[in-house]
């Protein structure tokens, strides 16, 4: 067992769990994942393997099938994920939030119709916000939906959808004329089901081809082009228009814990195959790790890994517990993801020339790091939140 990023006071399921995604994350997700990335191929087989474990049903609750456990155990078991493959946690993360937005939003029909069949996979979501022009003003959201009889029209363009064309339901947010003098209360939340796939999967509604990315390969990221798509006034999430904006501000707070999860994931693996590398590598007469400037690294890599994996595990209990985690949510995010950054390179370095080959894993590591510094809001964002909060409780009276 590991020295770093262990977690106190796990229940003997919680340790279960995560001793059994360890070792799958070991022996099917490791060996494969670098083939799998550099040909950008879906991991099909390793998300067949997770259905099989019932990992997409681990939030939901047991009365809909799911395993009904936390978000703390969520969080950790997406760091394990994200240490063998960090894509491999994309295919779950918006599927959690959905189901998350499902449980904790949803009418009774949605919850009953969706969350069994999101518990066993059938169902896969995905979480559709942004758009071509928009970046993190979320409130300029362009894309409309018109009301007709008892049906939606919708038009417009969204971008970074995460399993846009793996998934078959989409959380969509659009914005719907409910003449509120706040634009982000002119926002409404859709449950969009559609076929799987890519082109138009349905009249008025096109996925097109996966988005070529730098890293964060083999995980599909698309564009969704809605015109004149048409959508029942049932899939409004929670059955009343006006309310999208704060349920994805929910959701987006259980994926800045995910992002922060995924950065220690890639951290962690960062570190070990460098403490590893160092142990291995030798320069004048010894060791790498055996010469200061190399050991120091180690020490200051080993202790981001800490650091970020402590306020990680700190959000995601503070979620659990129903309290607001806006700003510890924004704090985990905004240190995991930079010293993930840090840790990688760190690594990479201490890898020298080899570091740059990609026949080694620090290689990928190294193209997938930095879309956790821009994923779920920049760090710029997260600083934003957090300044804003502090000064919400510190406010001079």
């Amino acid at each position: 067992m590991a020295r770093l990023a262990q977690t106190a006071g796990l229940t003997d399921v919680q340790q279960e769990i995560l001793a059994t995604v360890r070792d799958f994350v070991d022996k099917e997700i490791i060996p494969h994942a670098q083939a799998l990335e550099h040909a950008d191929e879906y991991p099909q087989d390793i998300v067949d393997g997770m259905r099989e474990m019932g990992l997409f049903g681990l939030t939901i609750p047991e009365e809909y099938g799911g395993l009904g456990e936390s978000l703390l155990t969520y969080a950790l078991v997406v760091e394990q994920i994200a240490r063998g493959w960090m894509s491999v946690s994309g295919v779950i993360n918006t599927h959690f939030i959905v189901a998350h937005m499902v449980r904790q939003h949803g009418t009774d029909e949605q919850k009953q119709s969706l969350l069994p069949r999101m518990a066993t996979g059938e169902v896969r979501g995905s979480f559709s916000m942004s758009e071509p022009d928009l970046g993190s003003d979320v409130a300029a959201i362009k894309t409309r939906a018109r009301r007709d009889g008892e049906d939606y029209v919708v038009n417009g363009a969204k971008m970074w959808l995460t399993n846009g064309g793996s998934s078959n339901l989409i959380a969509l947010l659009v914005r719907t004329d409910e003449d509120a003098e706040k634009p982000h209360e002119n926002l409404t939340a859709f449950l969009v089901e559609k076929p799987s796939g890519f082109g138009e999967v349905a009249p008025g509604l096109t996925i097109p081809g996966k988005i070529d990315k730098m890293g964060y390969k083999g995980v599909d990221t698309t564009e969704a082009v809605f015109s004149d798509y048409r959508v029942p006034g049932s899939a409004v999430l929670g059955g009343a228009s006006g309310r999208g904006f704060a349920q994805m501000m929910d959701g987006v707070e259980v994926g800045r814990v995910n992002v922060a999860a995924r950065a220690c994931g890639i951290a962690i693996r960062a570190f070990e195959l460098a403490v590893d590398y160092a142990q291995q590598r030798s320069t004048f007469g010894k060791p790498i790790a055996q010469h200061q400037a190399i050991a120091f690294k180690l020490a200051e890599m080993a202790t981001k890994v800490e650091a970020a994996h402590l306020m990680m595990v700190n959000a995601a209990r503070l979620k659990d517990s129903g309290a607001r985690n806006d700003v510890e949510a924004g704090m985990a995010k905004l240190l995991a993801s930079e010293y993930c950054a840090e840790v990688t390179q760190e690594s990479f370095r201490i890898h020298g020339g080899y570091g740059y080959s990609k026949e080694y894993e620090i290689e990928r590591l190294m193209r997938e790091a930095p879309f956790l510094l821009i994923g779920e809001g920049t760090s710029e964002i997260q600083k934003t939140i957090i300044s804003r909060g502090l000064l919400r409780e510190y406010r001079t009276r």
